[in-house]
């Protein structure tokens, strides 16, 4: 599947674009997400198709006056507002033989789509994608944008913290062969959350590569508080589980670590508090290694600060939902 596309991409030196965005309550970022595609420097033809939600502010109003500025920007109706539904209703009406994601919030550099269609071609990838760049703007932000771009605060995925250009088994938004997103039957829809996960073992299966290029970087905002943050991570942690039991043997030891923290921590507190506070020793390990990680990370006293609260927020909250996540959540297909 991986050479036939690539043989594909290869017959045209420039193949059309579809940049494809599920928008849901965009209204602070969607024209400067938008407006960083339309200034890319790629010479062949592309599209932006924003698959809009029932959104709760001027969303739709400003999708609908950035077609009528551009009429490269199409907008389509995501009733459902699902992540997942808008991506295969954009898909739907893509026109492009490569497909590009990217999100409401998010800003791709000016080469982006550029490198990303030579990546595919070179590498007769299926799927090509780069580093989540996370960037904060207050102080809570950006301690955890510096969690989320360290192994120490999110593990050695790549798209987290850099390395070099190779295949991987994800990668963050993603470049994609049409054909192969198709031949696939496109995103899952009943995944809200780790769809992309799933969605590259589907490509892996079916014997496309998925590659990552730390040039192909993109940049992503943080949630603003901490409530934000742990239902991030707790949804984060509930639908990789899901994963883990739609695919089996996808699960390795790095998404375990979490709830095995989560659980050795209570359970070291528990037994400090009514056993014998020798007990107390695995939790005050983690405290350290929050308080050290922190040290590392932080580039001021505030980030650091929050950082002593944003990582074991991060930590727990995936742990919590990996082990709470219900076996019924996604019916079996099968």
């Amino acid at each position: 599947m991986a050479t036939q596309n690539n043989h594909q991409l290869s017959g045209s030196p420039l193949p059309a674009v579809s940049v494809i965005l599920p928008i849901l309550n965009e209204e602070l970022y969607l024209r400067d997400a938008v407006l960083s595609i339309l200034s890319q420097d790629y010479q062949g033809s592309f599209e932006i198709v924003l698959a809009v939600g029932p959104s709760k502010d001027r969303t739709h109003e400003i999708a609908d006056q950035l077609h009528r500025e551009d009429t490269r920007v199409i907008v389509v109706d995501n009733p459902s507002g699902r992540t997942a539904a808008g991506l295969n209703l954009a898909l739907s009406a893509a026109s492009g033989a490569v497909i590009v994601r990217v999100d409401g919030h998010a800003q791709i550099p000016q080469n982006y789509i550029s490198i990303a269609v030579e990546l595919l071609r070179a590498t007769g990838a299926v799927n090509v994608g780069g580093l989540m760049a996370a960037v904060g703007q207050s102080p809570f932000e950006r301690a955890v944008a510096g969690a989320m771009r360290s192994p120490l605060g999110v593990g050695a995925s790549r798209f987290h913290t850099g390395g070099e250009a190779g295949e991987v088994d994800t990668v963050y938004l993603g470049v994609f062969v049409k054909d192969a997103l198709l031949e696939i039957g496109g995103f899952d829809e009943r995944f809200t959350r780790a769809q992309d996960w799933e969605l590259n073992f589907r490509l892996r299966a079916k014997g496309g590569t998925i590659y990552f290029d730390p040039r192909l970087e993109v940049t992503y905002r943080p949630r603003s508080s901490v409530t934000a943050l742990a239902k991030q991570y707790f949804e984060y942690g509930r639908w990789r589980r899901v994963v883990s039991r739609r695919h089996k043997g996808t699960i390795n030891y790095r998404y375990l670590a979490p709830p095995v923290a989560l659980a050795g921590f209570l359970v070291s507190i528990l037994l400090g508090a009514f056993i014998n506070s020798i007990f107390f020793i695995p939790a005050v390990i983690y405290l350290l290694f929050v308080a050290g990680a922190s040290i590392v990370i932080a580039q001021s006293l505030a980030q650091y600060i929050y950082l002593l609260a944003v990582i074991p927020t991060m930590h727990f909250a995936w742990g919590a939902g990996f082990i709470t996540s219900p076996k019924s959540i996604v019916p079996s297909s099968d």
